[in-house]
């Protein structure tokens, strides 16, 4: 490898799916930045050793994608406030004898929310749907910018009730009412904007709502991306805007090419173009 070009991949498993090769390339090209960025497959038990060979190879840098975000958190030397907050990390910087990990993912749905969709959070009623990794990485950057309420809801409502523990210091601190319900109780209230971050949509699955939860001055997104769910679906015959989550990907890619480069590239062209496809 020359020392001239930077050598950047995605680690996941599956991972023939992802678009990150593509984001950063389009990304690169606006810059003028002359990069590698591939797709990495690790097998399920050797992320330490896919990230150690990846190091040994003078790479600069890694995103992490599913199910690796936990360990990626534990691999990390040194942890930014989003990846420490979460406990998850989807973007490491290979520095001398460090690995920094960083959570881009919350900033990408805040953006995508906020800029592209031209949703502001701030006052807001949030529903969020889930309770893995995807919630919890998200729900600092959320409750950043005040909404008025975050109310959390998954089928098994114990492990909201772990997250709630977890972030209630946080919401405290931002003046945030952070709630937890039963999946069952949800379309008694009304909520502004509905985020689906559960698994379902990625194995077809339903998510068994209320179909009362969407309302017309609903936006229902779900961070899946790439087919319409019945999330989706439901939420569109509610009369709820909808939205997938393909501006999410491609805004917290944007962040972490912004980490790796410090250069903000713009998103809009590359979120329609890959719309297109």
């Amino acid at each position: 490898m020359t020392d001239l070009k930077k050598h950047f991949a995605v680690i996941g498993n599956p991972i023939h799916h992802s678009l990150s090769p593509q984001i950063h390339a389009a990304f690169a090209k606006e810059t003028g930045l002359d990069i590698d960025y591939e797709a990495v497959l690790s097998p399920l038990d050797q992320f330490k050793n896919t990230i150690h060979t990846l190091i040994t190879q003078k790479f600069t840098g890694a995103n992490v994608t599913l199910p690796f975000k936990k360990e990626a958190y534990q691999l990390a030397t040194t942890h930014s406030s989003h990846a420490r907050i979460s406990e998850a990390v989807n973007t490491l910087e290979f520095k001398e004898d460090e690995i920094i990990g960083h959570n881009t993912d919350g900033i990408g749905l805040v953006r995508d929310l906020e800029q592209n969709l031209d949703t502001h959070l701030k006052n807001k009623k949030i529903l969020l749907i889930g309770a893995g990794g995807a919630a919890e990485g998200v729900i600092y950057s959320m409750l950043e910018k005040k909404p008025s309420e975050l109310t959390l809801t998954n089928r098994t409502i114990e492990k909201s009730n772990v997250i709630q523990n977890k972030m209630d210091v946080h919401a405290k601190s931002f003046d945030v009412n952070l709630n937890v319900t039963e999946i069952a109780k949800c379309p008694h209230q009304y909520f502004d904007v509905i985020i689906n971050a559960t698994s379902a949509s990625l194995i077809n699955a339903e998510l068994h709502m209320d179909p009362k939860v969407f309302h017309k001055g609903s936006l229902a997104y779900d961070m899946m991306y790439g087919k319409e769910t019945s999330y989706i679906r439901e939420a569109r015959s509610q009369g709820s805007k909808t939205s997938d989550g393909l501006g999410m990907l491609v805004e917290q890619a944007a962040e972490a090419f912004f980490i790796w480069h410090h250069i903000q590239p713009t998103t809009r062209s590359v979120i329609e173009s890959l719309r297109s496809h």
